[in-house]
């Protein structure tokens, strides 16, 4: 049997030149030319001359006709051994579940199957268009390299938005620091004000001080002097001169004896400590999922290639008809639901079978992606948060609106919520932003049909 280049292959391996059987042999590894079918044998023009001198008769076939060569011991693997048991051929064909077996696989897998035979009877009974078949490979193949391309473009692409996400972080932290630093600069100006004020008023005092001491000092030694002197006159003189001294000194000390000790205190904003502990980062990292449907012609007309029903009811659903008002696909490749009638928000998994629920406090009407595991729900006059966590949704916060929430919609960063008759942009925080757009025509429309809401009549089968 023929043998390959190597035993341990990938795909291009499959497609290896066949070596020279005798070169082989002697460890050298040369392509092969020919083909010998009375050997079945590969040879190289160096050796199917020396085996054309012992074997002229011998039927052989040069790369022109390739098509005459038996496969390659890789493709040989590659399409008679069994995916799962690797050891073992595949033999039988169930048409039950129209797979291939093995011996293990049909005794494992397929005792219960009634339409299983063998191979080599099977194709007896089909007709097969190979080249239809590499036609239709051909495509799928251009089909996985144009996503695989687009794939690397994407890592590029997140690798490039991480960069600038990145310096608009730190850009971010650089203008919090110097809006910190012009506040700290101004508190310690004030700080520094008030100190120079308070120091200024108390050496005024010691200075106050020190000359009402001094000058009563000396008006005490010049007493002290008269005590033994008989001068009236002075003494009087003294006397009035002490008594005003000691007057304005009483008066100075009664003025000032009011104020307490002087000292500094600083009260801290506590409305900036608070502010910053509430938050959890410095701003909502979101993954933007763009679709190569974005560069669409808008003009372009789409078909539907197929149309599939599945069933959304489950036990615990109150209604026996499913209202589906709302439908989100996360990059996982699940998709999320919101169901009116059960008042329900449900996880599809790819088969699209219902996985897990939450309920709402109120009708669900429409739903939007925040991060690869995070959707925003309108319900009555709220905006519900909605986790995948584990494979399980988890109702996560939520924030109350003035208005009927309708229509949610995310995009850089913010939430576009509508009501009836208005569109709001908010922040993710609740917080409103403004209100961009008013349907006045609609607004007295409905005002002559107060209690009357609309909602579309998007049915999912129940059982």
């Amino acid at each position: 049997m023929a043998t390959s280049e190597s035993s341990v292959y990938n795909s291009s391996d499959l497609v290896k030149d066949y070596v020279c059987g005798p070169c082989e042999s002697k460890t050298i590894e040369e392509s092969a030319d020919y083909f010998c079918a009375g050997c079945m044998k590969f040879f190289c023009r160096k050796c199917i001359y020396l085996h054309d001198q012992l074997y002229a008769n011998h039927s052989k076939y040069g790369r022109e006709e390739t098509n005459k060569w038996p496969l390659t011991k890789a493709v040989e693997d590659l399409l008679l051994k069994c995916d799962v048991h690797k050891n073992e051929k595949l033999k039988m064909f169930c048409q039950d579940h129209s797979q291939l077996c093995c011996s293990d696989c049909a005794f494992l897998n397929h005792r219960q199957c009634t339409n299983v035979t063998l191979i080599c009877d099977s194709v007896q009974k089909m007709s097969l268009d190979m080249q239809q078949l590499t036609i239709n490979l051909q495509t799928i193949l251009d089909e996985l390299n144009k996503f695989k391309s687009t794939q690397e473009s994407s890592i590029q692409s997140v690798e490039a938005s991480y960069c600038k996400r990145l310096q608009e972080i730190v850009d971010m932290r650089k203008k919090l620091n110097a809006a910190l630093d012009e506040l700290e600069n101004k508190t310690l100006k004030e700080l520094y004000e008030i100190r120079t004020t308070l120091q200024t008023a108390l050496k005024k005092d010691i200075d106050n001080c020190s000359r009402l001491k001094d000058e009563l000092k000396q008006h005490s030694e010049a007493v002290n002097v008269l005590c033994d002197k008989s001068n009236k006159e002075i003494e009087f003189i003294a006397s009035r001169k002490c008594l005003d001294k000691m007057q304005e000194s009483e008066s100075y000390l009664k003025k000032k004896s009011m104020k307490v000790q002087s000292s500094i205190k600083f009260k801290a904003n506590s409305d900036i400590e608070k502010y910053l502990f509430q938050q959890a980062s410095l701003g909502r990292i979101v993954d933007s999922l763009q679709s190569l449907t974005l560069n669409m012609n808008p003009d372009q007309i789409l078909t539907v290639k197929s149309k599939s029903e599945y069933l959304m009811r489950i036990s615990s659903d109150t209604q026996q008809t499913c209202s589906i008002t709302g439908i989100c696909c996360l990059p996982s490749g699940q998709v999320i639901v919101t169901d009116y009638n059960n008042q329900n928000v449900k996880l599809l998994d790819q088969h699209y079978t219902v996985s897990s629920h939450c309920d709402v406090s109120g009708y669900p009407w429409n739903i939007c992606q925040i991060t690869a595991s995070e959707v925003a729900v309108t319900v009555d006059k709220n905006v519900q948060f909605i986790s995948v966590i584990n494979g399980q949704l988890v109702n996560e916060r939520k924030f109350q609106l003035q208005h009927a929430a309708c229509g949610i919609a995310l995009h850089d960063g913010a939430l576009y919520v509508t009501s009836d008759t208005a569109l709001y942009l908010y922040t993710l925080n609740g917080s409103l932003v403004k209100k961009l757009y008013v349907d006045e025509g609609a607004c007295r429309a409905q005002a002559h049909h107060s209690g009357y809401r609309w909602h579309p009549d998007i049915h999912l089968h129940g059982p």
